[in-house]
């Protein structure tokens, strides 16, 4: 074998033997380097189900390799193959990957005797786990490089047609970005050499061989790894000069059927764009459980760790109201939970509206934590005229540094924003999360949201934030319930827009659940029902089902002490209907006290005539 470079390891799984391998300084046909496997190493007798699927080269190269005697039964080994010769691959991935029989990633298995990866030990990259990005081909310049060039050639390339050649692979960014000032100075505005500059140091210093490179063409997402190192090439119209060799699957999948926070991520419009959050959702696709625990038990790894790309498929799902659940909210009945859960599940956005005093904050508040198991998951805020976007999301406000005492305006995050955080995290995606905004219409909802407006009816998008700048998209599994009071006539302000986004459900006095709640209370507190005869009179008498008076007001301790109705039915009701009948010629006492009330209220039946 060639001493070019030193001897690496490959450790089998299941604790099994180590093969032996040398990394070759000579490329194959796409650009990858060559790696020679060592006559006697170990190879596993099994391959996993997926593997033709997944990998068919690597998969033909084994049968071929058995069928010819080169990989035959080990007599060293019972259970083994071994190779009988020094077999030369076409990339470390490719050696790897036979010998395992499933999709591995060569370049950080294969191992020096002081255990550093292959990656590592060549200045690829410091030993840690892989990275995952998108890389757009299918409009370079009106070309779709995908089925063009990449595909067939196996690669993926860049466009940098006025970089001047010689830049190498893992160049600084602030030394590209010279050069790029420099060379694109007539040609590009600030913006988009500012983009070049991400772009082309993600591809030459960031990338390496055995991360995960995707990209779209034709509606549908292709899937590869990368297998070697960048070059910088001559191209025709420079469209494709930075380039990288990739082994690409034989497959693509259609977009549309692609999990939204994948669709999410492929929304951000940028050259090059880091997957890396959603890789286990990538490494998934196309497999079954099934498939991926038997890929995962193929490779050596702490079997207490759950499988990523298996964790990430736990449903997102809100739990069916029980009939527990509608008696301890003294709702009618258990049915129109379900409606309500549904609305929230199809629309991810809903709205109680109603008078005051029907329940809309208090029943928003016990959703949410049933849906979300528990108050951790739930975040209350308080909308009114003065509310803006920099409360809502994020935006500089003043600050002290702890250390200097000094003042300084900082970017802030606000309660969508850290809400929107905690669901994204890593384990958190399958939890449901809510954010209840009360008085929802009290503040200029345009104003309020900005791009975020966008964002509430195309869940599978991104968007550009207005002050950090960040790409960001709300998490599949945040929730948002919003509280209206028709009495201020302040709904009559929601636009179209708004309307089309959220779910209403109204909470009034004359509808179920709202109208009985009263009466189902007192039954449950063994109390009299007076108060709610009271209130179904008084309603009647009120012409305008907006200014209907919820049961709440009377569903409170100090209303059933000594007095305590007539004080509540003073200053709490009375100064409503007042206001409401402000400048009209209205006897409110006459016509809505309690006394004119109680007198209203049929008495007992006559005794019966002897």
């Amino acid at each position: 074998m060639s001493d070019a470079y030193p001897e690496f390891r490959l450790r089998l799984p299941n604790g099994g033997p180590e093969a032996l391998g040398r990394l070759l300084a000579e490329k194959g046909a796409r650009g990858s380097r060559k790696f020679i496997v060592a006559a006697g190493s170990p190879v596993r007798a099994e391959v996993v189900q997926s593997f033709a699927v997944r990998k068919p080269p690597s998969h033909r190269t084994r049968q071929q390799l058995i069928a010819e005697g080169a990989i035959r039964e080990s007599s060293r080994r019972p259970g083994w193959l071994e190779t009988v010769r020094d077999i030369e691959f076409s990339s470390p991935s490719a050696a790897a990957e036979v010998l395992m029989g499933c999709s591995v990633n060569g370049w950080g298995v294969w191992k020096s005797a002081d255990g550093q990866s292959l990656a590592a030990y060549l200045g690829q990259a410091a030993d840690g786990p892989n990275r995952c990005w998108l890389v757009r081909g299918s409009n370079v310049t009106g070309l779709d490089l995908v089925q063009r060039l990449w595909l067939s050639d196996g690669c993926v390339t860049l466009a940098a047609s006025r970089l001047r050649q010689g830049v190498q692979q893992g160049i600084s960014k602030e030394d590209l970005r010279t050069l790029v000032q420099e060379d694109y100075e007539s040609t590009a505005t600030y913006s988009q050499r500012q983009q070049l500059v991400e772009s082309v140091h993600a591809f030459l210093s960031r990338m390496k061989p055995g991360d995960t490179v995707c990209t779209i063409s034709g509606g549908r997402l292709y899937a590869g790894q990368i297998t070697g190192e960048a070059e910088q090439t001559e191209s025709e119209g420079g469209r494709s000069n930075l380039r990288r060799p990739v082994e690409w699957q034989p497959t693509g999948y259609a977009y549309d059927e692609l999990p939204e926070e994948l669709q999410q991520k492929l929304s951000i419009q940028h050259d090059v764009v880091e997957l890396t959050a959603v890789q286990a959702v990538i490494d998934g696709l196309g497999l079954t459980n099934e498939e991926l625990a038997e890929e995962a038990e193929a490779i050596e790894r702490d079997p207490s760790m759950e499988i990523p790309a298996i964790t990430v498929r736990r449903e997102l799902e809100l739990p069916a109201p029980t009939d527990e659940l509608a008696a301890e909210l003294l709702v009618h009945e258990t049915e129109w939970l379900r409606e309500v859960r549904d609305l929230l599940w199809d629309d991810r956005q809903l709205v109680f509206y109603g008078p005051p005093g029907t329940g809309k904050t208090y029943l928003a508040l016990q959703l949410a934590e049933f849906f979300g198991g528990g108050p951790e998951q739930v975040k209350l805020v308080q909308f009114h005229p003065s509310y803006a976007y920099e409360d809502f999301f994020e935006g500089f406000r003043p600050q002290e540094d702890p250390e200097s005492r000094e003042v300084a305006f900082r970017l802030t995050a606000g309660p969508l924003r850290e809400l929107a955080d905690l669901a994204s995290r890593e384990g958190n995606r399958h939890i449901p999360h809510f954010l209840i905004i009360d008085e929802i219409n009290r503040a200029n909802l345009a104003k309020v949201f900005g791009e975020l407006y966008f964002l509430l009816e195309y869940r599978n998008k991104s968007v550009r934030l207005t002050y950090s700048g960040d790409d960001f998209a709300l998490p599949p599994n945040l929730f948002v319930i919003g509280t209206m009071n028709t009495a201020d006539r302040s709904i009559a302000l929601v636009d179209a827009a708004m309307r089309r986004r959220f779910a209403f459900v109204e909470l009034s006095p004359r509808t179920q659940p709202t109208s009985g709640l009263l009466r189902r209370w007192l039954t449950s507190q063994g109390r009299d029902s007076e108060p709610a005869d009271l209130l179904e009179v008084l309603n009647s008498r009120i012409e305008d089902p907006d200014f209907r008076i919820g049961p709440s007001y009377l569903m409170k301790k100090g209303v059933y002490r000594d007095g305590g109705l007539e004080r509540t039915w003073r200053t709490k009701i009375l100064p409503l209907l007042e206001e409401h009948h402000y400048g009209e010629d209205v006897d409110i006492e006459k016509r809505y006290g309690i006394t004119a009330l109680r007198a209203s209220l049929p008495g007992p039946l006559p005794e019966p005539s002897a």
